[in-house]
């Protein structure tokens, strides 16, 4: 206990030593206070407490050093001062330095002590350049060495799942450790002047720690057999409700326990994550490349097409590990953070990279977490006081001069000629009642398509006075409500939920709109049209009329410069398509989107915003619906299908087993929307009027996964051979699916 105490000082002693000599320079990062001091193994108190007394000489050393430069003139450059600190840094033995970096390697010394380890060796090597290749070279090497007794105790683990319940994982904490410390080294010589550590050093130092994942790849492999093993042993019948371990979003906040054993395995995965994160050269620009490079992958499979999951995944993803492990282990590691959500903002960082492989649960409660972070400036309230008959222009005048900073405090509403004070309810009145003045169509700021549902900004929106002013207004509102976690009643296209996420939209959001021009568009996709089709990269004003609702006035226009004289070909008729789904969906209410999109992220960051995806959006803004699947059923009609048929039973039987959140996603992907008619399904609107839902029979190999055309509330459901089959594919298809799946 004396030594790893005596280790402790020693440390501390250092780092105000350098702190001082590199003062000049702004190098000061003291950690924390000391947390509780553990005693360790005998090997290890005897090697800290040897390490200790080589370091204490040079530290007395500098001690002297400081306080007689503190003595000297206060002309003495910054220069001086940090070879000063270099000179009694040199000093200490090299074989003293090779010690204080096995220590971390092993165990025995407190928490703190491991931290003030990592930062000491940063600091030195800050000061000393030239420790860096020593210090990587020596925790790579520890690195090595410790991944052969991880692979025993893994190996362990998988053999005997006793081993999981009567041990801690030892050798995972250890080189989480090594390789958060070589991690932090790496991150330093990212920012080293050239100039002070010299191309070769840098490049040796960097080349070594680059050498390390070739001999981590079979601990990493190891650790995916692990967990496989874990995830096979815990399933039970009814984790196949939801796989993607969706538990947590229905109503019970009861949290569900980890898989046994799981948590000794935890260090290993945030190793594997570090070594993901700061140790693969070019991994982490190669996951946000792919990350960026997915969305538009998904958004170009063909509609309706049947396609398994596998298939609709980017050929760049197969060639990152990191995203082959995410693919694999999604539930354990979806599991971990609903136990504890700030690892998201730690170790399981990078997985905010690639969002689509977190479940919507999680990332609300990062979403939530982040927000709560800005409620704690302990911003002003925002008060206003509004007439019921004027809500939109009292609440637009009040509210649309407040800076972002001020629309941040709590808000509190007052009506005028009412008494009351406002404990929430008065709030939440508000935002329902100013939802629906915004989205009268009499306010011409917004217009219904398709199944007279969903909104999207209008374009006659010009003919309102100020109108682009309203639509920050409103974009102002709608972030608010995320902000103050306030649920709105309304439900938008898919293709503005994209506007809002800064998704690009594709031609399959056009069949929303208009499902005829959709079909034409994705005929022209499948089949050649050499001789076939006389088009131009422009838009006639008549078809542009037709298609863009309600817009009364329209004139020519070219989809590209000097489109009226380019033929559209074989060859460029992908390009067409793409400039003429951006001219209907985006460019005729562009500065509408624009305004919104001002509004909306003086709340809401777009970086925060961005892991969600379209479905998981309207989910967040509206919250989750509550659907009466007697209701549903009793209004839905069959083709190739009976009510009696055995996939009809099967099928009723699965959804009614659906927790909340996979309902709502089973209504978005069958309707477009997870919005429930006000009266019911019997009320339910398609593209051309009242349309009940409907169960086709689909015809061809019972592989396939489910499609649907939201457009006629159509579910294309194959002949499956048992229920279990239907379930797992059901589910797969509203959690993966995107436009290829019949997202409208």
């Amino acid at each position: 206990m004396r030594s790893v105490a005596h280790l402790e000082q020693l440390l501390n002693l250092v780092e105000v030593i350098i702190v001082i000599g590199e003062s000049d320079s702004g190098l000061s990062n003291k950690p924390g206070a000391s947390l509780e001091q553990q005693s360790g193994s005998e090997n290890t108190t005897q090697d800290a407490q040897v390490t200790a007394d080589a370091i204490g000489s040079a530290a007395e050393e500098g001690v002297k050093s400081v306080k007689a430069k503190d003595s000297e003139k206060a002309s003495t450059s910054r220069a001086d001062n940090v070879n000063s600190t270099s000179d009694i840094l040199l000093s200490i033995p090299e074989g003293e330095l090779q010690l204080l970096c096995s220590l971390l390697a092993r165990e025995g010394l407190s928490d703190n002590a491991y931290v003030l380890l990592a930062v000491v060796l940063k600091m030195m090597v800050a000061s000393a350049p030239t420790y860096c290749r020593l210090f990587t070279t020596e925790l790579v090497n520890a690195a090595r060495s410790l991944s052969a007794c991880a692979m025993n105790e893994l190996n362990l683990y998988e053999d005997a799942e006793k081993a999981l319940l009567s041990s801690s994982s030892t050798n995972g904490t250890a080189i989480l450790r090594v390789l958060q410390a070589l991690s932090s080294l790496v991150a330093g010589l990212h920012e080293k002047d050239p100039d002070v550590l010299p191309e070769k050093g840098h490049t040796d130092a960097l080349s070594h720690v680059w050498g390390i994942n070739a001999a981590l790849e079979p601990l990493w492999l190891e650790l995916s057999n692990c967990i496989s093993k874990i995830e096979i042993s815990s399933e039970t019948p009814s984790d196949m409700v939801s796989i993607s371990g969706n538990l947590a979003s229905t109503s019970t906040s009861v949290v569900p326990p980890l898989p046994v054993g799981a948590q000794n395995i935890l260090p290993y995965i945030e190793a594997f994550f570090v070594t993901c994160e700061k140790l693969r050269p070019g991994q982490c620009e190669a996951v946000q490349d792919f990350a960026t490079t997915s969305d538009i992958e998904e958004a170009t499979t063909p509609a309706c097409g049947q396609k398994s999951s596998g298939a609709c995944t980017s050929t760049d993803e197969k060639h990152v590990v990191f995203v082959r492990f995410l693919e694999k282990h999604r539930k354990l590691l979806n599991s971990f953070i609903r136990q504890n959500p700030g690892l998201l903002e730690k170790s399981f960082s990078l997985m905010l990279k690639v969002p689509r492989f977190i479940d919507f649960d999680n990332k609300r409660a990062h979403f939530r977490s982040k927000i709560r972070h800005q409620h704690d400036h302990h911003h002003s309230p925002v008060r206003i006081s509004v007439r019921r008959a004027y809500i939109l222009e009292d609440s637009y005048n009040q509210l649309r001069m407040r800076s972002p900073q001020d629309l941040k405090g709590k808000l509190t509403v007052h009506f005028q000629g009412e008494e009351g004070i406002d404990a929430g309810g008065l709030t939440r009145e508000w935002y329902q009642l100013l939802s629906r003045v915004i989205f009268d169509k009499g306010a011409l700021l917004f217009t219904t398509v398709g199944n007279e549902s969903t909104f999207q900004p209008n374009p006659n929106s010009v003919y309102q006075t100020e109108h682009l002013s309203y639509f920050k207004f409103v974009g102002r509102v709608v972030g608010k409500a995320l902000f103050d976690g306030q649920l709105l009643d309304v439900h938008f296209t898919r293709s503005f939920y994209k506007h809002i996420l800064g998704v690009k939209v594709t031609y399959h959001d056009i069949e929303a709109v208009d499902p005829d021009y959709y079909k034409n568009l994705k005929w022209m996709l499948e089949n050649d049209i050499s001789d076939v089709l006389d088009l131009t990269f422009s838009m006639d004003a008549d078809e542009e009329k037709l298609i863009l609702y309600e817009r009364a006035e329209v004139t020519d226009c070219e989809l590209i410069p000097g489109g009226r004289n380019i033929r559209v070909t074989e060859e460029n008729k992908h390009e067409y398509v793409d400039r003429v789904a951006e001219h209907l969906l985006t460019t005729a209410i562009r500065p509408q989107i624009i305004a919104f999109m001002e509004g909306f992220n003086d709340l809401i960051y777009q970086d925060l915003i961005s892991i969600f995806n379209d479905k998981e959006l309207e989910l967040l803004i509206s919250g989750l619906p509550d659907i009466d699947l007697d209701d549903l059923r009793a209004n839905t009609e069959y083709s190739g299908y009976s009510n009696a048929s055995p996939v009809i039973q099967w099928f009723w039987e699965v959804v009614q087993g659906f927790s909340k959140e996979d309902k709502a996603r089973f209504l978005q992907f069958v309707t477009g929307t997870s919005k429930v008619p006000l009266e019911g399904f019997s009320a339910l609107q398609g593209i051309s009027g009242s349309q009940r839902f409907q169960i086709h029979k689909a015809y061809g190999s019972p592989h396939h996964l489910p499609s649907a055309h939201t457009c006629f509330n159509q579910l294309d459901l194959p002949e499956y051979t048992s229920k279990e089959q239907l379930q797992e594919r059901l589910l797969l298809a509203i959690h993966e699916a995107n436009e290829g799946f019949g997202f409208g």
